[in-house]
């Protein structure tokens, strides 16, 4: 279940489950029902406390109420409304709770063992306000384990966005698929795991509507992962090519060679200036180090066919010569990952790299972190969207796929799909690291894996890896521990 539907997509799979014979209710009581499953597994034990609003959300809140009284759990429930008001669906449910109906005192809530919070839906889109904020804040105060309900309440279900404050909750349950802000920051931080419950919604919804997002998971591009032949060799696994920065920083360049390498390129060469030719050399085996000083020097060694995807950026540093080598890369159309400084010496003249990228036949990767991306797109891409939809405006704008990185990398490709990212740990968050990560991309692209696929595939691993080494990683780990989970992702794909 890799698709991920925006509140609005979410409305249309309501509308399709309907539509092919559904009742609605039918939908709000299986959810009702999944809700209180959770919640009996939550806390097996002791008195619940159903904090209720006054839209669909809260609906839920109530058949779980009747669902878990049913069972024998002693249930109070809170509504933040009057009842009255409850209309279509969520009155229906309403009607069906048995019990007293609380009032909206922050201070009721007493000392529950467990508090459903079915104050606010997915689709809360302005900043909470009055008793809303004042029960948030007093569900977050009292202690209690929190199941919000679809997703905490005060958070933006398309954005992630905090409207203002918000639930912490200790679980979530949604229904059929899940929202941006599932992933995104800081929603994602608010919603503890995650279930996705089976409501009754035909998957045939998703062909209606086309999602365009997902959550970057192997299920997403296993068919598109390479995985060498028997019967092949080396110069079949594409040749990638990272260019290094001077002497006293050729780090990065065999950072994301290695990285390349590791990730299945057949050959990796690094291109380095002759002053640091030797320190590169003596640092490097399997890696191979060519003398490259200028750019038409590198023009001229990407004059060989074989050399498929060029990696720059990394250590390489910013100016003019950066520009150089980036659109000597992009003119003899080869696959290549910008990084870092290949980005940042384009900040104040981002079309003409956007104009050699669209010129180019060649796929392209950015793989900006939030500074870097600022500096490129500043004025170009409005700032206060959310990061999906910064990366996705980003992607349209360039001609290129664009990683967005961070804890929720997202990963746009100019078509619109677009793969949001949420198995990185804080470890990944070390010098170096987003040099691996450009060299595994580029270690991808080189074997011909399409960009999107590459980028997304990229982010994965990185965050796969980052979570194998663990405490203490250092960038250097990052190449050398991806055999382990290669084996294990190859083990599970055959």
């Amino acid at each position: 279940m890799v698709e991920v539907l925006c509140t609005a997509e979410m409305g249309r799979a309501d509308a399709f489950a309907v539509a092919s014979g559904t009742e609605s209710f039918a939908l709000m009581q299986r959810a009702g029902e999944a809700v209180a499953n959770a919640a009996m597994r939550l806390a097996p034990v002791g008195d619940i406390l159903v904090v209720c609003g006054r839209g669909n959300n809260g609906g839920d809140g109530f058949v779980a109420a009747a669902d878990l009284a049913a069972k024998g759990r002693q249930v109070a429930v809170v509504l933040l409304c009057d009842p009255a008001t409850l209309k279509g669906d969520a009155a229906r449910a309403a009607h069906q709770w048995r019990g007293n109906i609380g009032t909206c005192d922050p201070a009721a809530i007493g000392k529950p063992k467990l508090i459903i919070d079915a104050l606010l839906g997915a689709g809360l889109d302005r900043p909470v306000k009055g008793d809303f904020r004042d029960m948030i804040d007093a569900i977050n105060a009292s202690g209690a384990p929190v199941l919000a309900v679809d997703l905490p309440s005060g958070i933006n279900g398309t954005t992630g966005e905090v409207m203002g404050t918000a639930v912490h909750a200790t679980r979530t349950v949604t229904f059929f698929r899940k929202k941006p802000a599932h992933l995104l920051l800081p929603g994602r931080s608010h919603c503890g795991p995650i279930e996705v419950a089976d409501i009754g919604i035909p998957d045939a919804a998703l062909d209606d509507i086309k999602p365009q997002t997902f959550e970057n998971a192997p299920a997403l591009w296993a068919r598109e992962f390479p995985v060498p032949r028997v019967d092949g060799h080396k110069y079949a696994r594409g040749h990638a090519v990272v260019g290094s920065g001077g002497i006293a920083a050729t780090g990065a360049a065999r950072l994301a060679a290695r990285g390349a390498l590791r990730a299945g390129a057949g050959l990796v060469t690094v291109a380095s200036p002759r002053a640091a030719l030797i320190v590169n050399a003596s640092a490097l085996t399997a890696v191979m180090v060519c003398a490259v000083d200028t750019a038409d020097e590198f023009a001229a060694m990407l004059g060989d066919a074989r050399l498929n995807c060029c990696v720059l950026g990394p250590g390489f540093g910013v100016g003019a010569r950066t520009r150089d080598f980036v659109l000597a890369a992009l003119a003899a159309e080869r696959a290549s990952v910008l990084d870092a400084d290949a980005l940042t010496s384009f900040a104040d003249a981002p079309q003409s790299l956007f104009d050699a990228i669209k010129r180019s036949r060649g796929p392209v990767v950015l793989t900006p972190h939030e500074g870097e991306f600022g500096k490129l797109f500043h004025g170009v891409v409005d700032a206060g969207r959310s990061k999906l939809e910064r990366a996705r405006a980003a992607a349209a704008i360039s001609g290129a796929v664009v990683v967005l990185k961070g804890p929720d990398t997202v990963a746009a490709d100019p078509d619109g799909r677009a793969a949001i990212a949420a198995n990185a740990p804080p470890w990944l968050a070390t010098a170096g690291s987003g040099d691996v990560l450009a060299g595994f991309a580029g270690g991808l692209l080189a074997q011909g894996v399409a960009a999107f696929q590459a980028a997304a595939i990229a982010v994965w691993l990185h965050g796969e890896v980052g979570s194998l080494v663990g405490p203490g990683l250092i960038a250097e780990d990052l190449p050398d521990a991806l055999p382990q989970v290669l084996r294990k992702l190859l083990a599970e794909l055959h």
